[in-house]
């Protein structure tokens, strides 16, 4: 059980990681106006996505 909390933090860690490098992109929307923010990470979703997807899909070959 100690195993399995020590590998999820290692990911929640990486993931945190990632976040950091990949946010704001070309084609992420920011629409500003007084003091609302709007933030749609569009560019983000779609190359997560597709990431997840590959990850997925090399894991199913393997099963």
């Amino acid at each position: 059980m100690n195993r399995l909390f020590i590998i999820a933090g290692i990911v929640l860690i990486i993931i945190g990681l990632i976040g950091t490098f990949i946010g704001k992109l070309p084609g992420d929307l920011v629409w500003k106006k007084g003091n609302t923010t709007v933030y749609f990470p569009i560019m983000t979703s779609i190359i997560i996505s597709v990431v997840l997807s590959l990850i997925f899909m090399i894991i199913g070959r393997f099963k």
